[in-house]
């Protein structure tokens, strides 16, 4: 997909709450005095300072950084060695660079960024205090503990939502795989939701890594949320391509390439993903069926595959037919063949 420039993740952990960047930014926030933070060092930094004071072995503490944010100009820190640099500095960006920003202080900070390559902090001073973090193509905003959880929340329950879709529709292409009414439709639907569930499982992703330690439980309901989605999804895909996908190639690379908006056009994803016409009728090759027999080696998987071609010959092979494959023999044909009258039953008691 091609959204905006994503904010680095390496940037959103060294603001992740407790941190000492974050706790500075926070206190200047709660001072009212505002504040311009250039975080890095070496000529490019020069290049752009003006004035100020520089300081020896000042170590770096949210404390002291906010003080120093008491004065006029901006402040240079290494937070990676955890030295302040300079106080009190007059930077001084190409004015030519674009900026979308309409205050000074946060004009500054986007052109610095995008000039010097570090990231900038910028506090607003005025009113409601805001603090905004700035890369050399991206910026995000810094939010409480409690907005993002409350983020958190809201997406963990869309992710659910979907879930519960994306199963409901799993369980339909089974059905209708076993009565042999399979249209591009029902294929299309299981990728489309699975791929929204990792799109909305991305941004929680990004979500967790603001809040630093605070998202262990966020993190691990996501886990439990998602998994086995893209591993379904993946077999869906192998089974249902007219041409059989190339091993290790994955569903995800073409769908990635797409607009976010158009995961929610099935038309879109169909023809990104060569299956045709979303009323075709489709058949498996049975890959997704042998996925599911437990303990079954991938090397016989594929064998077993090889040697009966398509879902329809495959449902119909015998526990003899089955112990012919190499790597199967009597005890795992018999295992097999259960397995697959299980799903085979699925579109008879679905009808009856």
């Amino acid at each position: 997909m091609t959204p905006s420039a994503a904010v680095p993740i390496e940037l959103l952990r060294r603001f992740a709450p407790g941190t000492p960047l974050r706790m500075a930014a926070e206190l200047a926030m709660r001072q009212g005095t505002g504040a311009l933070v250039l975080i890095g060092s070496g000529p490019t930094v020069d290049e752009v300072s003006s004035g100020g004071f520089t300081l020896k072995d000042a170590a770096f503490t949210a404390q002291r950084l906010a003080e120093l944010a008491k004065m006029d100009g901006g402040i240079v820190v290494d937070d990676r060695a955890g030295t302040i640099l300079a106080a009190n500095v007059h930077f001084i960006p190409d004015p030519s660079l674009h900026t979308v920003e309409t205050g000074t202080r946060f004009r500054t900070a986007e052109r610095l960024a995008q000039q010097t390559g570090f990231p900038v902090l910028a506090v607003s001073e005025e009113g409601h205090s805001v603090a905004v973090v700035y890369s050399k193509s991206s910026r995000f905003v810094l939010q409480s503990v409690t907005a993002l959880l409350g983020e958190a929340n809201q997406r963990l329950q869309s992710i659910e939502r979907l879930r519960n879709q994306f199963d409901e529709s799993v369980a339909r292409l089974s059905r209708y795989e076993a009565d042999d009414l399979v249209s591009m439709r029902e294929v299309v639907g299981v990728i489309q939701r699975a791929a929204v569930i990792r799109d909305l499982a991305s941004a929680l992703d990004t979500i967790a890594v603001e809040l630093g330690d605070s998202a262990s439980l966020i993190t691990l309901q996501a886990d439990d949320l998602t998994r086995g989605v893209a591993e379904i999804a993946e077999l869906v895909n192998v089974d249902y391509q007219r041409r059989k996908p190339r091993k290790g190639s994955s569903v995800f690379k073409r769908i990635d390439a797409l607009d976010r908006d158009d995961l929610y056009d099935a038309e879109t994803l169909a023809d990104a993903l060569a299956f045709g016409s979303l009323d075709d009728h489709a058949q498996p090759r049975g890959v997704r069926a042998i996925a599911g027999v437990p303990r079954i080696p991938d090397s016989v998987a594929d064998a077993i595959l090889r040697k009966f071609s398509s879902y329809d010959r495959l449902m119909k092979a015998t526990i003899d037919d089955l112990a012919q494959v190499d790597g199967v023999g009597p005890a795992r044909a018999q295992t097999i063949r259960g397995y697959l009258n299980q799903v085979s039953d699925a579109g008879v008691i679905a009808d009856a």
